[in-house]
């Protein structure tokens, strides 16, 4: 449902209903690095390798891990794709050139506040406090799902930007094509009757 909400919204903001997905493919990523995360550091409790304090599960702690990461994350592709509409509508960019430049421009933003995010849940996920070994599986899902998506959105939104221009633009000239003959037929067959009156 939250997910929802966030497509309806990112759909008003740049009056598209393509771009959107854009920002949100960076998602699985993150919820794939979150529960990776405590996958690992729950064999390596099974195993012997690490104390048994760490083994990590997907509890509730775990589960608003996840959710937090669905805030954090699109942040990457927002300021990504923002800039690449922007270029594309006032500069006259190309597509590839308009994400190109936004990662360019945008990468220092996404990393500081990655780092900004890493560095304050660090603390929960290393149980330092007190109770805080019971938070413990919230700061492993953010970190890990954070490390694993900083990673793969840098790489993937612009990959995923570009085909769903290309999409875009494919539908909107296939939409154009299916009207452009009945306008055409009803632009003559007006032209015919008015020739008719002049006569």
């Amino acid at each position: 449902m939250s997910i929802l909400v966030i497509y309806l919204v990112l759909g008003i903001l740049y009056e598209s209903f393509v771009h959107p997905i854009t920002i949100l493919s960076g998602l699985p990523s993150a919820g794939f690095g979150a529960l990776l995360s405590l996958y690992l550091f729950h064999v390596a409790a099974v195993k012997g390798w690490v104390s048994p304090l760490l083994d990590m599960n997907l509890d509730i702690y775990g589960f608003v891990g996840v959710i937090m990461l669905i805030g954090i994350v699109k942040k990457n592709a927002i300021m990504m794709i923002d800039f690449a509409i922007e270029a594309q509508r006032n500069e006259g960019q190309t597509p590839a050139e308009a994400i190109y430049h936004g990662c360019l421009t945008r990468f220092r933003p996404i990393m500081m506040t990655t780092m900004a995010a890493l560095m304050g849940t660090l603390p929960i996920a290393l149980g330092l406090g007190a109770g805080a070994e019971s938070r413990r599986a919230l700061g492993i899902s953010v970190v890990g799902g954070l490390f694993f998506s900083q990673i793969v959105t840098l790489f993937l939104t612009p990959v995923v930007y570009l085909y769903m221009e290309k999409a875009r633009v494919w539908t909107r000239d296939l939409v154009a094509r299916r009207h452009t003959p009945e306008y055409d037929v009803a632009s003559s067959s007006a032209g015919s009757i008015s020739g008719m009156g002049d006569d």
